[in-house]
């Protein structure tokens, strides 16, 4: 009988990765009782696993809070048996199976980490299965053979599936955590990220861009919308006197990476708020909302960004986003806001606004 993607009862038009579905069609190579999982859509993987068996207990675990929430829409918790988690790292516990999909377009330390971290979830004699999406890869294929003496190679059309068994701990584990520095005016800041961080390892061109088109006064209310790794927040809270920052990503990662640095640079008056809408909890308070919306989703994010500086801003509150692509905010920003305003810098655009009403 030929075999079928994956469809969930709720969304017959849910589309499976290939890198996912080869592991949710090779899963009898390596399945087990207690399994963890990532995913590449709506942890197809993960609830296919689940159903399989009823005593089996599967968790799927996320860096993307809308991702995360949305699985848990269509899927539920099965009975108690799915667990849908956004975390920092990978959760605590004794796995028998670890199935990471991963596509050959992927952040490659964070591959590493990933891959890492999973064999030390698992336990002696557990198998790590790791799929991608080329069919031509070398990559994966050395990568498990720095962590396993044995790996078994399932060749598919679609890519490759590789399986290794646990013998033994890891003789050297390594750490992709990295620190940098920038200077913002006269203060040195300190900045340590984190594989799957927006801007790991240096401050994006866009962040400096923001970062010097923003002016900030004593004792302002800050948004710092999709904070990253928190060089924003960190440095205008720094900035004046009273400041305070009210600091949001749908990465619980980049939020502990906000944190850290907050520590790093003596700076108490940074809150951070794990959201999937970029929603803070303040109302109508705030005197500045900023952010770098990423380009991918065809703007939903961008969308979520300027929804989110409205709610949050105080009638005539200022909201400043950086983009290449102005035309869009210039657009749907009206008649949420008004004065509107475009200036380059460095090599983006500054779009200015103040809230309406």
């Amino acid at each position: 009988m030929k075999k079928r993607a994956f469809r969930s009862s709720e969304s017959r038009a849910l589309h499976t990765h290939r890198s996912e579905q080869m592991l949710i069609e090779h899963f009898a190579a390596f399945e087990g009782d207690r399994v963890l999982c990532t995913t590449q859509g709506r942890a197809q993987f993960a609830a296919v696993a689940t159903l399989r068996k009823p005593d089996r207990e599967v968790t799927c675990h996320f860096l993307d809070l809308f991702r995360c929430e949305e699985s848990q829409r269509l899927h539920g918790d099965c009975g108690g048996r799915l667990h849908l988690v956004c975390t920092a790292d990978f959760p605590e516990g004794d796995f028998d199976v670890v199935a990471l999909p991963f596509t050959k377009t992927g952040e490659s330390e964070l591959v590493r980490e990933f891959m890492q971290t999973g064999h030390r979830r698992l336990v002696e004699g557990g198998r790590l299965a790791v799929s991608t999406d080329n069919a031509d890869d070398s990559f994966f294929h050395e990568e498990m053979q720095k962590l396993f003496a044995k790996v078994t190679r399932i060749p598919d059309r679609r890519g490759v599936v590789y399986v290794g068994m646990k013998r033994g701990p890891l003789k050297r584990v390594r750490d992709f955590s990295s620190e940098f520095a920038f200077r913002d005016g006269e203060r040195l800041l300190k900045i340590a990220t984190r594989p799957g961080v927006f801007s790991h390892r240096k401050l994006d061109a866009g962040t400096r861009a923001l970062l010097e088109a923003v002016e900030i006064s004593p004792g302002m209310k800050v948004l710092d919308i999709g904070c990253g790794a928190g060089p924003v927040a960190v440095a205008l809270a720094t900035r004046a006197e009273g400041v305070s920052v009210e600091a949001v990503d749908a990465n619980p990662r980049a939020l502990a990476c906000t944190e850290r640095n907050c520590e790093f640079n003596g700076v108490t008056a940074v809150r951070t708020h794990l959201s999937a809408a970029g929603k803070c909890g303040v109302k109508g308070k705030l005197d500045l909302a900023a952010g770098n919306p990423p380009y991918f989703s065809h703007f939903r994010i961008a969308e979520l960004f300027v929804a989110s500086a409205h709610e949050a801003l105080k009638r005539g509150g200022r909201a400043v986003f950086v983009t290449k692509q102005p035309e869009w905010f210039e657009e749907h920003m009206t008649p949420r806001f008004t004065d509107i305003t475009t200036r380059p810098v460095r090599e983006y655009m500054v779009v200015s606004a103040l809230k309406a009403e």
